[in-house]
């Protein structure tokens, strides 16, 4: 299904005076994590103070969902399309690609992106198919940001820590940047400075930044509130350590939101925040209900897709809780919507703007959310293979006939056996099988690649 994008009649697409009044945009991504790990969703294993506020403050939506492994998520997000558009190989943004980004450019806005990159030259020498995917993507400085300073922006084996000593590729738009290890210090800090200076900044234009945090991706290593924490011993990687990542990603959105308090900015600020997959395979968590959640990233069940996503305003967004089915492509329509701007017409674009729902309107509605899923080619990616589904509050349906009952418990999915199936599950599955044959429609399907990037039988 395609759907047209709206005008925001009243807020115009200009670029900005010195009266430009237009919010601030911080889109935080954070890295591995499903609804279970935020106290606000009933998860019970983690403390997230910050964000349990944010939610209060803000509207928390209950069912958005992201790709179940990071770069189908970030191509996604950045794009407004679907994988089955733009998709190259796990780690690539095809460089063609006109990110929103460049659309906040185009808008008026200055624009920042500091955090992780992984969209260039994934694959490590010596892997199959790596000479021709190597050097291959886009490059941060041609993504539409005026300023940059990324984890892993280039090659996998010179890409340093994003922990302890962080180390980032630094540059402005068309520059190709320089290597800065941070001694001492911690990535997401640094990234959550950088945030704060480039929005206070003295300028006659409104700033968008994103944010695509590394915390609590693996490696699970101390952070700055570990008991543990010293930059200047050897890491030891275990798994003990994940509740710490967790904590301490909640620690950077707060002292984000105190940074943005503190120097006047705050209400002028929307802030953004969303997970782009499920929580790692080795994680087990605890939600309110007693149940334990295992990790689902790269899986394409409920565990490995169904995020977090809240959005704070203060003084504009009025505290709610939204069940509104979003995906990974709606958040490029919304930021223009937000902004003021107006997204021309695209039978491509496949996203479609939330942003009514957060000042309590009623704007489009999805009835399903459809996924095209395919994390190959790529190093350690042979347990995973293409996946091709779509979903409503209801129902999961594979294009390969499995269909799944999704209940009023979070995450809960029961397979079902078709000869024993209900009418509403038969009716379901009709519904989201033609969504997919809609997604599909004119699409020539990218080749089904194993591994190593050589074709295989569908």
């Amino acid at each position: 299904m395609r759907f047209l994008l709206l005008l925001l009649a009243c807020l115009p697409l200009t670029v900005s005076s010195a009266n430009d009044s237009r919010p601030n945009i911080v889109l935080i991504m954070a890295d591995d994590i499903g609804i279970e790990g935020l106290g606000c969703y009933g998860g019970v294993s983690y403390e997230t103070p910050a964000l349990d506020q944010l939610a209060s403050d803000g509207v928390r939506f209950t069912h958005a969902y992201s790709q179940p492994l990071c770069t189908p998520t970030r191509v996604q997000l950045m794009s407004g399309k679907y994988n089955h558009r733009n998709w190259k190989t796990f780690g690539i943004l095809d460089p063609n690609v006109k990110t929103f980004g460049h659309r906040k450019k185009e808008e008026g806005y200055a624009t920042a992106i500091f955090g992780k990159w992984q969209l260039q030259s994934y694959d490590p020498p010596g892997y199959p198919g790596a000479d021709e995917r190597r050097g291959t993507g886009m490059h941060p400085k041609d993504a539409g940001f005026d300023h940059y300073a990324l984890f892993h922006a280039l090659h996998t084996e010179h890409k340093g820590s994003r922990y302890a000593n962080p180390t980032m590729l630094e540059g402005e738009a068309g520059q190709g940047g320089t290597l800065k290890t941070y001694s001492g210090q911690f990535g997401e800090d640094i990234w959550v400075e950088k945030t704060i200076d480039f929005l206070k900044k003295d300028r006659d234009q409104p700033a968008f930044v994103y944010y695509p945090m590394a915390l609590p991706h693996w490696p699970f290593v101390p952070t700055p509130i570990s008991d543990d924490w010293d930059p200047d011993q050897p890491v030891v990687e275990q798994l003990k350590y994940f509740k710490d990542m967790v904590e301490y990603m909640d620690v950077a959105v707060g002292n984000l939101i105190n940074g943005l308090q503190s120097n006047g900015l705050r209400e002028n600020t929307i802030v953004i925040f969303y997970g782009d997959n499920g929580t790692h395979l080795k994680v087990v968590s605890k939600l309110a209900d007693g149940r334990s959640i295992q990790g689902g990233k790269g899986l394409t069940k409920q565990t490995g897709i169904h995020v977090p996503l809240i959005v704070s305003w203060p003084g504009h967004i009025q505290p709610a809780v939204s069940d509104k089915l979003i995906d990974a492509s709606d958040f490029y329509p919304t930021l223009i919507e937000l902004a003021g701007g107006k997204v021309v017409e695209d039978p491509t674009m496949d996203g479609i703007s939330f942003a009514p729902e957060l000042f309590g309107k009623q704007g489009q509605e999805k009835e399903s959310l459809f996924f095209w899923y395919d994390p190959r080619p790529g190093e350690d990616k042979s347990q995973f293979s293409r996946e091709v589904f779509a979903l409503n509050r209801t129902h999961k349906y594979f294009r390969d006939g499995r269909l799944f009952r999704l209940t009023d418990r979070p995450l809960e999915e029961i397979a079902i056996d078709l000869e024993h199936a209900t009418e509403q599950d038969r009716a379901a599955m009709k519904r989201l099988q033609q969504r997919i044959t809609e997604a599909m429609a004119g699409v020539d399907e990218p080749p089904l690649l194993d591994a190593t990037g050589q074709p295989i039988s569908p």
